[in-house]
């Protein structure tokens, strides 16, 4: 790609200036940016199957967003609704109660970023309850903070050298069925993790202990690991039967990315809380718990909240983002995008012995990278995104041993965008060899 003394200049700045430990998979520096593609301050094209991570299901800059944003900003930015109220905060309220699984009664509180939802969402649920232990599980991730550290796995980078983290956290097992004993057949294999999710409660933390349980539908930073709907319902009837407040944690998976609004749908479970965030509001942050009432009227007035929650011009652009997702049919577009992923990596399983397993929810990709049988491949994972994200096409990684590589397009990418995009992915994974 072509540099110049500009975007030089600027990764100087950026090396004298900003601390390290914040990652860059690219390094090129965008100056403006469409839909599925990005201009970069020399004018190189960059097609993105990243979507900052999973924030941008309705694309950059969509042009209902951007009005929704500029008519917000023309009115005023933000007065603080603990201080005063404004009507987009009690909208959006109303719209994520509509579009969120279940007919029972539900409240929200809207917050800044996903961590920041999690860890609200413990908060209410430790009211609610009188409890004090959270249920993780393996592999999941939930953020960066003090809390939602100790409830991930993956140790570096995310954890090493931060602690002590917050007690009372406990990890449960998570089914990975492309890694499941070749002995059990998958049935046998879920039907065990049921079993150990059982004595998981018996030999590390009692139910009367635990206030919730944490799961995301697919679990994102993990691999993308896709759980099997009976293991879901299992965890759900069994907090259920256990005063145990069930938490979906669809920050990564929601608004459309899986083929449905909320992942958890295709599960038939109805969560008590569930926390929502990225995708949300295309860019801008904000992020929100949804609830039952009787769970979320607990805490009483003063005890959640926070100076930017809800920022009024962040709301605006939620509530564009909703519409869109209905108007141009997003789940339906989600499902044909992950699709033509999926039979694209299908492709490389017969040119590459290092493709071991495929797997998708919607749009909602990934493809798991093996050497020697079904040892995790990280180097050519590194060799195939490094390629991609230096040649044109915004690639990350993910999993607990970093040997998978996620798609996260925007799920308004065109057809001609998503052919350049493979175009370079082919490249990419001659790289990988």
């Amino acid at each position: 790609m072509l540099t110049t003394n500009l975007t030089d200049e600027l990764n100087e700045k950026r090396q004298k200036y900003v601390v390290k430990g914040v990652s860059n998979g690219c390094t090129a520096i965008a100056k403006e940016a469409k839909g599925a593609t990005i201009i970069d301050v020399e004018g190189n094209e960059w097609i993105d199957f990243a979507a900052a991570i999973g924030t941008l299901n309705v694309g950059h800059s969509h042009p209902k967003v951007v009005s929704a944003v500029q008519a917000q900003v023309e009115k005023f930015l933000h007065p603080g609704f603990n201080v005063i109220m404004y009507d987009s905060y009690m909208k959006l309220a109303e719209k994520l109660v509509e579009i969120t699984p279940g007919t029972h009664d539900k409240q929200v509180i809207l917050l800044n970023s996903g961590a920041e939802a999690v860890e609200n969402a413990v908060k209410i649920a430790r009211k609610y309850t009188g409890k004090q232990a959270v249920v993780a599980f393996t592999n999941g991730y939930h953020g960066r903070t003090n809390l939602t550290m100790g409830m991930t796995s993956k140790v570096k980078p995310y954890k090493l050298g931060f602690g002590p983290f917050a007690p009372e956290i406990y990890k449960a097992p998570y089914p990975y069925i492309y890694r499941k004993p070749e002995s059990l057949t998958e049935e046998e294999y879920v039907d065990h993790i049921i079993e150990q999710f059982h004595d998981f409660f018996i030999s590390t933390i009692a139910p009367e202990m635990v206030a919730c349980v944490v799961m995301e539908p697919v679990q994102g930073e993990g691999g993308f690991i896709v759980p099997p709907k009976k293991f879901v319902q299992a965890v759900a009837q069994y907090c259920q039967e256990n005063n145990i407040v069930f938490v979906a944690d669809e920050i990564q998976t929601g608004f459309g990315r899986t083929g449905t609004t909320f992942a958890i749908e295709q599960f038939d479970v109805v969560p008590d809380l569930m926390t929502v965030s990225k995708s949300m509001a295309a860019g801008l942050p904000l992020s929100g718990v949804v609830g039952r009432k009787e769970m979320m009227e607990a805490s009483d007035v003063g005890e959640l909240g926070g100076t930017y929650s809800g920022s009024p011009v962040a709301c605006e652009a939620a509530l564009a983002v909703i519409d869109i997702v209905e108007q141009e049919n997003l789940n339906a577009k989600a499902e044909a995008i992950g699709q033509k992923i999926e039979a694209k990596l299908e492709t490389y399983r017969a040119q590459y012995d290092f493709i071991g397993d495929i797997r998708r929810l919607g749009a909602m990709v990934a493809v798991e990278l093996v050497k020697d049988g079904k040892a995790p491949n990280k180097e050519a994972v590194g060799r195939i995104t490094k390629y991609a994200n230096e040649n044109g096409l915004l690639l990350l990684s993910a999993g607990i041993k970093g040997n998978v590589i996620r798609f996260l397009t925007p799920l308004v990418i065109t057809d001609a965008e998503l052919e350049k995009g493979f175009a370079i992915l082919d490249k990419a994974f001659a790289e990988g060899v």
